[in-house]
């Protein structure tokens, strides 16, 4: 049976272009995860999460492609302060709509030289954000600074290639071009230091829609709705047959960056 491809629909817009942040930022006004879910065990995220609130206590931070802000604005209490780098303005605007003293943000892509002063951050976090960041990264923050990265990896979802084969791709071990990448923007830095470690866990999708909330993130109505109508009968059959009392397994990882300048 072949199903429907939403990468064909008028309105689909490639994932994390910055077309697609701006559609998001529209639609939502924040980066939040409309599907359900719950993990086994700790994965990539907590583990970068709980790192993260140990290296920014009383520090100059920079947060690379802060999204909407809010998880900028959650070190507010802590840090000396912090600031928040993103492409789509209207996700600074919601940022700097907070005024916090120590908290601003700025908008600017990192695909060119970031606009700050040499050593201006004793630290920076770049939690699913652009690669494209980590070589200037070097200059910005101080020497000596400590820089934390979290970024999906390369085989993740590969259970639901079956289902959606445009958008989840069957996991060929040999073939991880997210890290190649990664790996290339971070000799591009000259760190004193650097390493990636790969973090794998099983997350559990709660409900068959949650499967085309997944696929479709940061589309539109239009997109989910043909989604719906012609991918939505087999997700449940898959559901009946695959599902466990916490939902559908799937595999999901992700790579954690850990740089010293």
């Amino acid at each position: 049976m072949k199903l429907a491809d939403p990468t064909t629909h008028k309105d689909w817009l490639p994932p994390h272009s910055f077309a697609w942040y701006a559609q998001l930022e529209a639609l939502t006004g924040e980066y939040a995860y409309p599907w359900h879910s719950t993990t086994a065990g700790r994965d990539g995220e907590q583990i970068f999460d709980k790192e993260v609130a140990e290296l920014v206590p009383g520090q100059r931070v920079l947060d690379i492609g802060c999204g909407d802000g809010a998880y900028t604005i959650s070190w507010s209490p802590s840090v000396k302060s912090i600031v928040g780098l993103d492409v789509t303005p209207g996700f600074i605007e919601t940022g700097n709509a907070h005024k916090l003293a120590n908290v601003s943000f700025v908008a600017a892509s990192t695909k060119a030289a970031l606009p700050f002063a040499n050593g201006e951050f004793d630290c920076a976090y770049n939690r699913k954000g652009p690669t494209s960041a980590y070589p200037d990264l070097s200059r910005v923050v101080r020497q000596g600074g400590l820089i934390l990265g979290l970024h999906p990896g390369d085989h993740r979802l590969g259970e639901l290639a079956g289902l959606i084969p445009t958008l989840f791709k069957a996991v060929i071990p040999a073939e991880r071009p997210v890290l190649d990448k990664l790996e290339s923007q971070l000799a591009g830095g000259n760190f004193a230091q650097s390493s990636v470690d790969l973090v794998t866990h099983l997350e559990y999708l709660h409900q068959p829609l949650d499967v085309i909330r997944l696929s479709c993130f940061g589309q539109t109505s239009a997109v989910h709705e043909m989604m719906i109508s012609e991918v939505l009968p087999a997700v449940e059959q898959h559901f009946r047959e695959h599902a466990t009392p916490s939902g559908l397994a799937v595999s999901n990882e992700y790579y954690i960056v850990r740089i010293t300048v």
